[in-house]
């Protein structure tokens, strides 16, 4: 049984909407993804394992209620931050207990630090329709370290939209970043649907 929040969350379209429907999902998302057979997470905490130790502070942007976390600390990182911009959501994380620190962020303004501050950032299901639009890629690029590495996932929605597979190009295209893993995968077993998973070092 579903509340069919997955078959709604693609045709969102203001941020205002966005937030209310995840403060309205939050107390089901974690079941109904598990039930659904949600991927993606481990996929890119194993991925990005390949490239960062697991001693250093990831940032996990766009945190949710913490399922990517829950991830990340399976795959063996340690030192793990999260932010979101959904109160409601960060409220089911901070109960985890996996964090270092947890903050709510101002969508027109998430990366209140100095540039640098994180080796890695992890943007997983975070960058696509009824989330992030495509320019938050630049932003997660720009807030890291020269060297530093962001994972992120596509799902199959993502990857045939053309606005969000030209910022990857572009970013590629400029050099504001390498990339060094892209595979696809399942993403939400029990619907069919996959994901590309990408970890990209800043130059």
């Amino acid at each position: 049984m579903t509340d069919d929040f997955l078959s709604r969350v693609y045709n969102l379209a203001s941020q205002a909407e966005t937030d209310a429907f995840y403060s309205e999902w939050a107390s089901s998302y974690d079941r109904e993804l598990i039930a659904n057979g949600y991927r993606s997470p481990a996929r890119c905490a194993a991925a990005l394992a390949q490239f960062v130790a697991t001693d250093r502070p990831v940032l996990d942007v766009g945190c949710g209620t913490g399922l990517s976390g829950v991830a990340l600390a399976q795959a063996g990182f340690t030192e793990l931050f999260g932010q979101d911009v959904n109160a409601d959501m960060v409220e089911i994380a901070r109960r985890r207990n996996l964090y270092k620190t947890l903050s709510i962020a101002d969508v027109t303004d998430p990366f209140r630090f100095e540039p640098g501050t994180y080796d890695a950032l992890a943007a997983i299901g975070v960058i696509g329709l009824g989330a992030a639009p495509p320019s938050f890629l630049d932003e997660c690029l720009q807030a890291l370290a020269v060297g530093g590495h962001l994972v992120l996932s596509y799902n199959d929605h993502v990857l045939e939209h053309d606005a969000y597979m030209s910022a990857l190009d572009k970013a590629l295209a400029d050099g504001l970043a390498i990339e060094v893993f892209s595979e696809h995968g399942p993403h939400i077993e029990k619907l069919g649907s996959g994901s590309q998973v990408y970890v990209l070092r800043r130059t």
